[in-house]
């Protein structure tokens, strides 16, 4: 309890940590008093002076479930757990019976307010939302009596039995959906890879084919030129033979004329005739 009932005081009151004490001299309020000690000591002192401790640390308090109908006609059950702590310990006491009472009834009927102004699906889509409106709406009432609202959490949130089947067989059914999913987003990375691979694949041949015609095509570049330089090598030597021939034959005329000769055998062998003219030439061969 955030009070204890109030104890006539004659000389001292110790008021214990987290605490603070509401003095009161013959009935009416004097003053607050802190933790610790606090003596009295007048001589012929009558006044009668009680206390009223105030517990003025965090603490919660549990709004058990209650049955509300929101705006799509659904009866729910709620429970929730406010935070809060005193923070004007005079107008806790002064401004309301029992400050803890108040913040129960405030709780309940600011979730009242929120849950009957929502459908269900709203509800369901978004259950901080109730944290929130509760929360919101409590803290400016609940300052009017030196509370402070810290937070409000959804402890529990009950539907009725043939609701809950129905949301059941929607929740297996999205984890069912879920799991499709995931595994065609498996199946599309598996494929994904597999292209790669693939794509992957095709440029490597790619390139080792356009290698492969580079490395035959400078292999007939080079037989090619192998070719035209063996062939100009062998018109050079036959040119470089006939020149030398022709040097040869200026120099010595009588080759000529041996090489006439071994014509004219060889051609005597195949029973040619000749004609020899007046000045001793031959002419030409006659056939048979």
């Amino acid at each position: 309890m955030s009070t204890s009932p109030s104890t006539p005081i004659f000389k001292e009151i110790v008021v214990p940590q987290s605490h603070i004490a509401l003095l009161y001299e013959d009935g009416a309020f004097a003053k607050t008093l802190s933790a610790g000690k606090h003596e009295f000591k007048k001589l012929f002192d009558k006044t009668s002076r009680t206390a009223k401790l105030v517990d003025v640390r965090e603490r919660s308090i549990t709004i058990k479930g209650q049955e509300i109908l929101t705006s799509d006609k659904v009866a729910i059950r709620v429970s929730l757990l406010v935070y809060f702590r005193v923070k004007d310990v005079v107008a806790a006491v002064h401004n309301v019976e029992s400050y803890e009472e108040r913040i129960y009834e405030d709780v309940q009927l600011a979730a009242r307010r929120f849950l009957s102004s929502r459908v269900l699906d709203d509800i369901l889509t978004d259950r901080n939302g109730i944290s929130d409106a509760v929360r919101t709406d409590l803290t400016s009432t609940a300052a009017t009596y030196g509370v402070e609202i810290l937070r409000a959490d959804v402890k529990d949130l009950v539907f009725p039995g043939n609701l809950r089947e129905i949301m059941n067989a929607v929740i297996e059914t999205e984890r069912k959906g879920d799991a499709k999913l995931i595994e065609a987003r498996r199946d599309a990375e598996a494929m994904r890879i597999r292209s790669e691979a693939e794509i992957t694949a095709a440029r490597a041949k790619a390139i080792a084919e356009r290698e492969r015609l580079a490395l035959v095509t400078e292999g007939e570049r080079e037989r090619a030129k192998a070719t035209t330089e063996a062939e100009a090598d062998r018109v050079r030597l036959k040119l470089t033979a006939e020149i030398d021939e022709a040097k040869a034959i200026a120099s010595n005329p009588q080759i000529l004329e041996l090489r006439r000769l071994g014509a004219l055998t060889d051609m005597a062998r195949t029973g040619a005739k000749f004609v020899v003219g007046l000045n001793g030439e031959l002419g030409h061969a006659l056939k048979d």
